[in-house]
């Protein structure tokens, strides 16, 4: 059999649409196609792929190869896909065990040296997949990351030959999942300073308005500030999360896969309130972002 599929997840907004990766092996001329609505990076990870098999060892099919990432019609970016079409490319070859990623979701990008690169979005993705009842094969530097979902099973490594050894020998790479505490110590986890954030301690005199804040935040209420510049406005708003209380699972859920969309993504950050300073002259469309994502033809 030529065909193989690994699942896999896209960056949809906030949510990680589930992508199957097809690898199918034909007859006729050696060449790669890549189709299913691919962007450029996308296209590009035939190339990444190839490298990474002929550096791990590992066999290119001189056959003519397609790539379908299903559906069809949603746009796919990034190099998240490496990682499935090249144990795709193993698996419809027979150089891996057909059934070896059964119930299993792959995501990283390839190095040409086999290196197994993080990619962002992995929250949302390791989401979907605890909801879905798969476990997740990723990068290890995206192993805390993900673990912040919640019970879902976790496989990393660092390498594709490290991957395609432990496939080979009936199994998945393991690798301990860091405990959620090892992120921001217990005893530092209501400090502002414990991750270098602005502290109240700061502020000398504005009394009233260090009241103000104090009340805010005990009662979840909002702040409209106004003054003169240099009053203290951005001074105070800058220090308010530094009392208020930490965000619930579902809270820092949102707010952790926000920033794992954005690829900023910090454990010393989760479970602590965010705090944005746009500029004053930002735009509505800037401040709250739109348009559409382009995917290149």
């Amino acid at each position: 059999m030529s065909l193989a599929t690994v699942a896999s997840r896209a960056v949809n907004a906030l949510t990680a649409d589930l992508v199957t990766v097809e690898v199918h092996l034909a007859p006729g001329l050696p060449g790669w196609s890549v189709v299913g609505l691919p962007e450029g990076a996308v296209r590009e990870a035939k190339d990444r792929v190839r490298a990474a098999l002929v550096q791990c060892g590992y066999d290119i099919p001189a056959k003519r190869i397609t790539v379908n990432l299903a559906p069809a019609d949603l746009p796919k970016e990034g190099g998240r896909f490496d990682l499935a079409i090249a144990l795709g490319m193993l698996l419809a070859s027979g150089q891996l065990p057909r059934d070896a990623l059964q119930g299993v979701e792959v995501l990283g990008e390839l190095s040409l040296s086999g290196e197994v690169r993080p990619v962002r979005g992995v929250l949302p993705a390791a989401i979907r997949c605890q909801e879905a009842g798969h476990a997740l094969l990723l990068p290890s530097a995206n192993l805390l990351e993900a673990s912040r979902a919640g019970s879902v099973r976790l496989h990393s490594a660092d390498t594709l030959a490290a991957i395609c050894q432990a496939l080979q020998g009936g199994g998945l790479p393991v690798h301990p999942v860091p405990a959620h505490g090892e992120a921001v110590p217990t005893a530092a986890v209501n400090r502002p300073d414990a991750v270098n954030r602005p502290d109240m301690a700061d502020i000398y005199g504005q009394s009233q308005a260090r009241r103000a804040l104090e009340v805010a935040a005990a009662g979840g209420h909002s702040l409209l500030m106004t003054g003169p510049p240099g009053s203290g406005k951005s001074m105070l708003a800058a220090r308010l999360p530094g009392i208020l209380p930490r965000l619930g699972h579902a809270e820092a859920l949102e707010v952790g896969a926000i920033a794992s969309v954005a690829g900023c993504f910090d454990a010393q950050e989760w479970g602590i309130p965010p705090f944005r300073q746009p500029h004053h002259t930002t735009s509505a469309a800037a401040l709250a972002g739109g348009g559409l994502i382009s995917v290149s033809s």
